[in-house]
């Protein structure tokens, strides 16, 4: 039998209301975590990561991927200090070697890591889900925001649906809406102000897609020579969503994006994050055959659905419900396991979390990360274990 892949759960730290005592009760045997203290730039020490990873291990479990090593702006915008923060980069890459740790998820989505609208929507069961809305998102751009450019990149018909909107909410859902559409990084509680934000949409005026794109290009040309040497696995994960929003540009949305990553700097240690959540959210893409087609560079996996709607907007749905085939994505995944297992690559058991849940049960008792509660995506683990054992199953114990 193939090996199965590694069930990991996220962790953000000691501060994470989801202890590790419970991760391990998941059935999960790796964590999926980040010195999320250290600011994005800096380098992160030996002695750090050393007593993170004595945490992780004393409980049990294994740091089985590290998410993520974050990417100072300067290098996105290709600033005179990017040099000086690559080198920090690297240093980082020695350390986490040092320690063991193999595999790096980091994403290079400008300013904002992930965006949502509604951070507690109400699926008819009550549980409570991340929600994307189209016209929540237009309404903030175009009459919060006030982006001057945004009237040129919104149809009449969705700017009308964003004043009716607009229209529709109080004074205080308002401020609710711009604190969690300007939510910072994952793991902090930043928030940044309108006038914060329009500084950083200004360092970004005259990059578009083609230029981020260059600019990630050099990144990689820069680190992945000294990831191939220490044997770490670098993974970019997809923006989230996988289209531009607020004028700023996306380079990790499409299946040719990702083609372009692999070939931007060709090596073992450049590789992917498969997110099907965030790749899902774009009706375009493919996310069975992109496994198969592209399925030897993807070193870690995010399995996630969602429920795509007409206008844009999408839900957090069920991780075997959602617009996404999950038992397509999943024998694909098998298929890929069962090509390195033939031509005798040691990581078949591909690292897997099952990204993001539904509040659950004794979920609302925490107040979780959006998006991690633990009972949430005990329900997906199960799911997707289940799911994969029974294609297992089927294909080759027939």
């Amino acid at each position: 039998m193939i090996s199965n892949l590694e069930q990991t759960f996220r962790w953000f730290g000691p501060s994470d209301p989801v202890t590790l005592a419970a991760i391990r009760q998941t059935g999960a045997t790796g964590v999926v975590t980040a010195l999320h203290h250290i600011p994005a730039g800096e380098v992160w020490s030996f002695e750090e990561i050393q007593t993170r990873k004595a945490i992780i291990e004393a409980s049990g479990l294994k740091w089985s991927v590290v998410e993520s090593v974050n990417i100072h702006e300067s290098i996105r915008i290709a600033s005179t200090e990017r040099d000086e923060y690559i080198a920090k980069y690297i240093e980082s890459l020695k350390n986490l070697s040092a320690a063991g740790l193999s595999v790096v998820c980091y994403n290079f989505m400008p300013v904002l890591d992930w965006t949502r609208t509604n951070l507690d929507y109400r699926l008819p069961n009550n549980a409570s889900a991340l929600r994307y809305d189209a016209p929540a998102l237009a309404a903030f751009d175009l009459y919060i925001l006030e982006r001057p450019e945004a009237y040129q990149e919104f149809t009449p018909e969705q700017q009308q649906a964003a004043k009716a909107y607009l229209d529709s909410l109080s004074e205080e859902e308002k401020t609710k809406l711009t604190n969690i559409i300007m939510a910072g990084l994952p793991g902090t509680d930043e928030v940044f102000t309108i006038a914060e934000f329009k500084e950083h949409l200004k360092r970004y005026e005259h990059i578009n897609s083609q230029v981020l794109k260059e600019n990630m290009a050099y990144f990689l040309k820069a680190i992945i020579p000294d990831a191939e040497k220490l044997g770490i696995k670098m993974c970019v994960h997809p923006d989230d969503p996988p289209f531009s929003i607020l004028g700023l540009p996306r380079v990790v949305s499409t299946e040719q994006d990702l083609v372009d990553v692999v070939n931007a700097c060709p090596s073992p240690a450049n590789g992917l994050t498969f997110c099907t959540g965030s790749l899902g959210a774009n009706p375009t893409n493919d996310l069975p055959g992109m496994i198969e087609r592209l399925g030897q560079h993807i070193h870690f996996l995010h399995l996630r659905n969602v429920k795509r709607e007409a206008d844009g907007s999408f839900y957090e749905a069920d991780h075997l419900d959602g617009s996404t085939d999950m038992y397509a994505v999943m024998k694909s995944i098998i298929k890929e396991q069962k090509k390195r297992h033939d031509s005798g690559r040691a990581d078949v058991a591909i690292p897997m979390r099952p990204d993001h849940g539904h509040k659950l049960l004794d979920d609302y008792n925490y107040n979780t990360y959006p998006g991690y509660s633990v009972i949430g995506r005990l329900k997906g683990l199960a799911e997707l274990r289940g799911l994969e054992m029974g294609i297992k199953r089927t294909l080759f114990d027939a």
